[in-house]
């Protein structure tokens, strides 16, 4: 039995009201990689926000690691996190520069884990270009290898392979279960992909219209969903 990382309680987040997040009760095990999904404007990026403690809830209680978190979190909470969104945001410089960014802030930049995130992501024979000339593909591998350069505890994707070609979605998904399994990296991944989430998850929460749906583990999610509107989903029709 995986201890939780997260445990939601009573959470509430709204940006006008045409849409709320409503969370009753939410636990996310510690250790493997929990997939979020849902139609576009679920609410999937907001939680994932929330997950990072980059906005306050308006009501209820995030928990991680079994504690309250007030926000605005800690930097030493915060720095335990990392993030990668669909658009990914390069910085000036070379490639080199952005994936070393988040060691280079913390006071030592390791050239052997360097090293092996640019051959794991083909990113070696690119390691000088000015990272703001990289094609989606590319810069999408290096925001993913700048995100683990740091080896945080947890992972947050936000769509990480969105609109790429096969080649890309390989090298992504491939490092993506490597970092779950071979670490202490628990990965939360947020993606309207079905067959993405079968391939690599271990859990799978469904939500609809800022309302979690169902949530299970995988083989039982994909297998005997319990929620016509998760049966729905998964077989591809439109759920609003």
């Amino acid at each position: 039995m995986r201890s939780s990382l997260y445990r939601l309680r009573y959470v509430k987040k709204g940006y006008d009201r045409n849409f709320e997040l409503q969370i009753p009760s939410l636990e996310i095990p510690r250790g493997g990689i929990f997939a979020l999904l849902g139609p576009n404007g679920s609410g999937k990026s907001t939680l994932l926000r929330l997950l990072h403690f980059l906005e306050p809830v308006q009501t209820g209680e995030i928990q991680f690691e079994g504690r309250a978190i007030a926000y605005p979190a800690s930097l030493a909470l915060r720095r335990r996190i990392a993030m990668v969104f669909q658009k990914p945001v390069m910085l000036s410089g070379s490639v080199r520069h952005n994936i070393c960014y988040g060691m280079r802030v913390r006071g030592k930049i390791h050239q052997q884990r360097l090293q092996a995130l640019l051959d794991k992501l083909d990113l070696t024979h690119l390691v000088d270009e000015p990272a703001k000339t990289l094609s989606g593909g590319e810069a999408q591998r290096v925001a993913l290898a700048r995100a683990l350069a740091t080896q945080p505890d947890v992972l947050l994707l936000d769509e990480p392979s969105a609109n790429l070609d096969p080649y890309n979605i390989r090298l992504i998904e491939h490092i993506i279960k490597q970092a779950s399994t071979r670490g202490s990296t628990s990965v939360v991944l947020v993606t309207h992909d079905v067959f993405q989430v079968r391939r690599l998850a271990d859990f799978a929460a469904f939500i609809v219209g800022g309302r979690l749906v169902e949530i299970g583990k995988i083989d039982d999610f994909f297998d005997h969903p319990a929620d016509p509107r998760t049966q729905a989903y998964l077989r591809g029709e439109l759920v609003g």
